[in-house]
């Protein structure tokens, strides 16, 4: 029985926020079933991922349930912590399509890696595109099928996104460039015509008295209002008023030095827009030097004012655009973790980040001017040339994995991509020695974890088998001592000789039991309606459950025909109807229903099946299974009962008989209601039913038929032979199938029956009967075997089979058909 782990022992200990949170989920009311009911393989994988500093994430199950720990939480944006514990389905939602396929590949058994891969993900409400480079690795179950998908993963949108901003950055600085450029031109022109239009007197000529308190103006260029007479009030009406104090100014300086007069400065244009002027005036002097008036010229430099203007701004925004870029180009180029090159056409490098140095130990000096053959991988060259030489073809390199040595002599793991332009190439690596080794140790562990799982198996069937087999041998060693006694009364003999006649029997029965559940019982299929084998065995399922249980039958009126094997059918039966006896303890209501079903649902990770199917249900009103119980009760040895209550093997029979016949076992059960088991086997068609072979028939004499033995074990043919004898047959006993198609060759028509073992060494059992089928088709063929894999592969062999250990009646039974059949 398993027992619960404390919580500090759970697979859910420790883990930091996701620890926490899952283990605040309630896991019974999920796919994967309470807590204790886990397999070990996915609490294994659970704590992994939980005690891991880097990102990881599994999914399990049939609808991926969804396991990560905190150093996976960030990428997750909004969608943590809801999503701990969901279907994947449900919170990818909006890139499932780009999922399924690597689910589907990873399910299938097959790993998956790829390196910076565009996905959208929902983290803040809009779906954005992120890049991610990430391995999926395949997660097996206990029963070495795969159950659910590891994860490990890093997100490499900032890199990606740098780069690809850092190219939008050089396009945008070119343009900008060129803008600066085609500026300055229209500067240049804009300067030649003002200077055209100065020396065409285009500009406004004016002259003013001494003090310039008058203005007159002499010739107008039509850019201010025309004045005929002398204007005492030009100030006010020329001159805005943020520009009175700077004209005044100029004035008054030029008065004073009685030097020229010039000022750039704003004026009221004559459309009753604001522009600027270009005013330059001279004194005009008396013999004394007295100024006595100014003669001066203004000439419309509004455009020109406004194109340096607007060339301002955009030197100011360009300015600061290309500082800004140029730092970010650098910053990237400088503490990037990624290997940046640009090397020549022929791949010589011609300069390099200092990644270089921090990854791989060299001085930037000693890659500068040399290709990268120095530092490659003697196993990886070839293929690294080959990508050389793509991309001098003009090809892109997406996805390309070498190996460096680095300074200290160890390789170190580089992940490639790089793109050609302009005769130039253009290299980006990233390091994932940590990716590979860890993808590497992942590995290891699961060969491990599933190499402890098939040995705890092993050893639990293995003690199993040794503990009720020597049970077994202790019954018989006890009675073969006291038979030795002398004088041993009569009765006492024959009760010890009847004790190990049944523990053979018990014996044969274990062996049974465990090929069955192993899918290693050689059947004899036949096709037959279980409705009526159910109601052919009802009465001794009432005897077996005693007359305190109600047995009842719903049985389908349409016939329901099965390929199986009828006994190990009805054994399956009884097992269940035992089990669901000691369920009820001796006192309830047992119900066997016999139904055809339109396919089978899903069950322990297998999806549902569709198709023709017969289901047969066993149900009681017993105590019911615990859930965590549920998953463990079609192993061998494992019983909720006493000691010496049962083996254990009951259920496992049903198991393996179920799945070797192509079917299903299914179970449903509540604590203090009851449990229903249901077995799905494919329908067949049928012209007739079965008719069940006599057991009974009495042992008869052979009458001197020969019988042709085939057994390479001494010892057995020994017995088999004498038995023959004393059944009234004549032996002839050969030691393997070679000889035996001597003897047949020497002298056909001289046996009537050939009796073979089925594992022997060279041509086994099945060859035999096949060869001797093909040269004598008349001579009938019996076949014996304790196991075969021959028999458990190919249940249609065609020949009637006779199981060790059998009982000399068994053996009078079938040869006597054979020989009938012969005569």
């Amino acid at each position: 029985m398993s027992v619960r782990p404390p919580p500090e022992h759970s697979c859910l200990a420790g883990g930091g926020e996701a620890g926490e949170r899952l283990r605040a989920i309630d896991w019974s009311g999920t796919s994967l079933g309470p807590l204790g009911g886990w397999p070990l393989s996915l609490q294994s994988a659970v704590r992994i991922v939980l005690g891991s500093a880097f990102p990881m994430m599994l999914h399990w199950g049939p609808d991926l349930v969804t396991f990560y720990n905190d150093a996976y939480a960030p990428s997750l944006g909004r969608k943590h912590p809801g999503n701990l514990g969901r279907p994947a389905r449900e919170w990818w939602s909006e890139m499932w399509d780009q999922l399924t396929p690597i689910f589907d590949q990873v399910l299938a058994g097959k790993p998956y890696l790829v390196e910076d891969a565009r996905y959208t993900p929902d983290r803040d409400g809009t779906p954005r595109d992120a890049f991610f480079t990430h391995c999926h690795s395949p997660l097996w179950d206990d029963e070495g099928r795969v159950a659910g998908i590891f994860l490990v993963v890093t997100e490499t949108t900032g890199r990606v996104l740098a780069e690809r901003d850092l190219t939008r950055l050089n396009a945008n600085l070119e343009e900008q460039v060129a803008a600066v450029q085609a500026s300055e031109t229209r500067l240049r022109e804009s300067e030649q015509r003002l200077d055209a239009l100065i020396r065409s007197s285009s500009e406004v000529r004016f002259s003013t008295s001494a003090d310039w308190s008058e203005l007159h103006q002499l010739a107008g260029g039509g850019f201010i209002p025309d004045t005929a007479a002398a204007n005492a009030n030009w100030l006010e009406e020329y001159i805005p008023a943020e520009d009175r104090v700077a004209v005044r100014a100029e004035i008054a300086r030029a008065i004073r030095t009685k030097s020229d007069y010039s000022l750039e400065h704003r004026v009221n244009r004559v459309d009753g827009s604001v522009g600027w002027a270009f005013s330059r005036a001279v004194p005009l002097l008396d013999p004394a030097g007295a100024v006595t008036g100014w003669l001066g010229a203004a000439s419309d430099v509004t455009d020109r004012r406004r194109a340096e203007a607007a060339l301002q701004a955009l030197n100011a925004t360009l300015a600061e655009q290309v500082q800004q870029r140029t730092q970010e180009r650098n910053g990237l180029w400088e503490v990037s973790r990624d290997l940046f090159m640009v090397t020549d056409g022929n791949g010589v490098i011609l300069s390099i980040n200092p990644a270089w140095t921090a990854v791989l130990g060299w001085e930037g000096h000693e890659f500068i001017g040399r290709t990268t053959e120095w530092l490659e991988h003697p196993d990886d060259q070839v293929r690294t040339r080959e990508q050389v030489a793509h991309l001098v073809e003009g090809r892109a390199t997406l996805a390309f994995e070498n190996r460096f040595r680095a300074k200290d002599g160890a390789y170190v793991h580089l992940s490639w991509t790089a793109v050609p332009s302009d005769g130039l190439l253009y290299c980006s690596a990233r390091d994932v020695t940590e990716t590979a080794r860890q993808a590497g140790l992942l590995l290891h562990a699961e060969d491990a974890l599933r190499q402890s799982q098939k040995m705890e198996a092993v050893g639990q069937l293995t003690g199993g088998v040794a503990h009720d087999f020597n049970n077994l041998l202790t019954v018989i060693k006890s009675s073969t001592d006291l038979l030795k006694r002398p004088d041993l009364a009569e009765e006492r003999r024959t009760r010890y000789i009847a004790a190990i006649s049944d523990t053979v029997d018990r014996a044969a029965k274990l062996t049974g039991q465990l090929l069955a559940f192993a899918r290693r019982q050689a059947l004899r299929p036949e096709v037959f309606d279980a409705a009526v084998s159910v109601r052919a065995i009802a009465d001794m399922v009432g005897t077996l459950t005693g007359a305190r249980i109600s047995v009842r039958q719903q049985l389908s009126n349409e016939p329901c025909f099965i390929n199986a094997d009828p006994s190990q059918f009805d054994t399956a039966l009884v097992n269940m109807a035992v089990n669901a006896r000691d369920a009820m303890e001796g006192e309830g209501e047992l119900t066997i229903s016999v139904q055809p079903s339109e396919g089978m649902p899903a069950v322990r990770a297998h999806a549902a099946v569709a198709g023709a199917f017969v289901k047969v249900s066993i149900q009681d009103t017993g105590s019911g299974i615990a859930p965590d119980k549920l998953g463990r009760i079609f192993e061998p040895f494992f019983t909720t009962k006493e000691v010496g209550q049962g083996t254990g093997l009951g259920l496992s029979q049903v198991y393996g008989f179920a799945k070797q016949s192509g079917g299903e076992i299914i179970v449903e059960s509540e604590v203090g209601t009851g449990t229903t088991f249901t077995l799905y086997l494919p329908r067949a068609v049928a012209s007739r039913a079965r008719i069940r072979p006599e057991e009974d028939v009495p042992v008869t004499d052979g009458g001197g038929a020969c019988v042709l033995v085939v057994e390479d074990n001494r010892d057995v043919g020994t017995f088999v032979t004498q038995t023959l004898g004393e059944l009234g047959y004549r032996t002839h006993w050969v030691l393997s199938a070679k000889a035996g198609l001597d003897a047949l060759a020497r002298d056909p028509e001289a046996h009537e029956v050939v009796f073979s073992d089925v594992v022997m060494p060279g041509m086994n059992g099945v060859e035999l009967g096949r060869e001797i089928g093909r040269l004598y088709p008349h001579l009938p063929v019996v076949l014996t075997s304790g196991y075969s894999h021959v028999l458990s592969e190919e249940a249609h062999h065609g020949f009637e089979l006779l199981q060790k250990p059998y009982s000399v009646e068994a053996l009078s039974r079938v040869l006597s058909r054979a020989v009938r059949r012969r005569r």
